[in-house]
């Protein structure tokens, strides 16, 4: 019976995690795939430094839904061609507060909506919304933030062309220890260099740490 509980518990939680990240594609046609593949560089990177099954999982999850705030901010600003205006990211910028709030209603562990709060910190403090630094960050976001980066970089955007795998690599090479973790960018690295790793757009069966 409690095998059964924690089965539907489970699944109904995967459905959940599933329509939130159907959500923000459906707002923002031009990033379609982008949490998906997120969320499995994430899990890959996780996995590569030993970490826990729980802490894989949880990070592909977060990769999943880390941009769900997205849908806050107007459809125009997500697909503007051109440079936004300071008004324009400065709202851009709301997405990953707006994100955690969400999420902080949700039946969902903490550290789920803690982590996406905090993909676009920096470990220097020049990232937002909170200018967190070094271990104010989590794992977590440490590894979902330089997974973000890096598909961000090789992906097409309204506003500019795939930069290329090389340009995102070297980005996460020359500020590691300055705006990304050591060792997690360490393990980017070798992952896409040594592990020859594709970006992934798969949905993966969802297992959510109870």
């Amino acid at each position: 019976m409690v095998t059964q509980r924690t089965h539907a518990l489970q699944k109904s939680m995967s459905s959940t995690i599933t329509l939130l990240s159907q959500v923000v594609e459906y707002r923002d046609p031009y990033t379609a795939g982008h949490q998906r593949r997120v969320g499995n560089c994430s899990a890959q990177i996780a996995q590569s430094m030993g970490l826990s099954t729980e802490i894989v999982e949880s990070v592909r999850i977060m990769g999943y839904i880390h941009d769900i705030g997205k849908i806050v901010v107007p459809s125009e600003i997500l697909s503007k061609p051109g440079r936004l205006s300071q008004p324009e990211f400065l709202l851009l910028q709301s997405h990953s507060q707006a994100g955690f709030e969400m999420l902080s209603d949700a039946h969902l562990p903490p550290i789920i909506a803690e982590a996406i709060y905090q993909h676009h910190e920096r470990i220097d403090g020049s990232g937002y919304p909170r200018k967190l630094k070094g271990d104010q960050i989590s794992l977590q976001a440490h590894i979902l933030m330089v997974a973000d980066v890096v598909e961000a970089m090789t992906s097409h955007r309204p506003y500019r062309p795939s930069l290329g795998l090389d340009i995102a690599l070297a980005e996460i090479e020359d500020h590691a220890g300055i705006l990304y973790d050591v060792e997690v960018s360490k393990a980017c690295l070798n992952l896409f260099r040594n592990g020859n790793y594709a970006f992934d757009d798969r949905q993966y069966e969802i297992v959510m740490p109870l």
